[in-house]
């Protein structure tokens, strides 16, 4: 039973990087260096979250191209200009230009939310239904437009990437329940990036749960000590 289970750890864990470079490794390790960063900082409420996380969000944009996954790093570019968003709005309610406050999101932030969460279903989706295209580097010879080639991994993307487009939109508006949908999302990701054989950075999801549980605890407390 051992020796099955190390073959299965080994499978999902060490074979994907045996055709990994050094370099694409320990940019990938640093990556996910970088991401833990942004999450121990947005815990903190502390405003290095996103240049930390914008470092880890333009490093997976750059292993992503140059896997061929435009399609994926096009997804993280997309993050990466909500993390400048982000930063842009905690500069400006910033006291002393490291930590701010935070608070429950009200009825109409809860509204416009579910906007965005259907909005970048959509927009996900085109992405995908153009990734063949994109994929092909902008040529449609021997193309086929469609969401045939997406298969449940795909899926669970287009899903995520909305569930974290919310939780960075609540973070860059304070909101204590942005830490649910990055419960949420982290949690489902996991085995989604063993799946991509990033066994790295499903690691670095497990990390961010657990993260992602204890932030939501924290802000909890943060808001309760402000009303005392």
């Amino acid at each position: 039973m051992f020796i099955f289970d190390h073959m299965n750890l080994y499978d999902l864990f060490v074979k994907p990087y045996e055709t990994y470079s050094t370099a694409q490794i320990l940019m990938e390790a640093s990556a996910t260096v970088f991401g833990i960063l942004s999450v121990y900082f947005s815990i903190k409420k502390n405003i290095w979250v996103y240049p930390t996380g914008i470092v880890s969000t333009l490093i997976y944009v750059y292993i992503l191209f140059n896997f061929g996954l435009l399609g994926d790093c096009m997804i993280n570019v997309y993050y990466t200009v909500m993390s400048v968003y982000g930063w842009i709005l905690w500069a400006k309610n910033s006291e002393d230009h490291i930590h701010v406050e935070v608070n429950w999101a009200s009825k109409k932030e809860w509204g416009y939310g579910i906007l965005l969460f259907v909005l970048s279903l959509i927009l996900v989706t085109g992405v995908y239904y153009y990734k063949p295209y994109i994929d092909n580097q902008f040529s449609m010879k021997a193309v086929n437009l469609g969401l045939y080639h997406l298969d449940w991994g795909n899926w669970l993307d287009v899903v995520t990437t909305s569930v974290f487009l919310v939780g960075m939109w609540f973070m860059a508006k304070r909101r204590i329940e942005n830490w649910i949908f990055w419960i949420i999302g982290d949690f489902i990701c996991i085995p989604m990036m063993i799946y991509k054989g990033l066994g790295i950075t499903s690691v670095q999801y497990l990390v961010f749960t657990i993260m992602a549980i204890q932030g939501y605890a924290e802000w909890k407390k943060s808001y309760k000590e402000k009303k005392l």
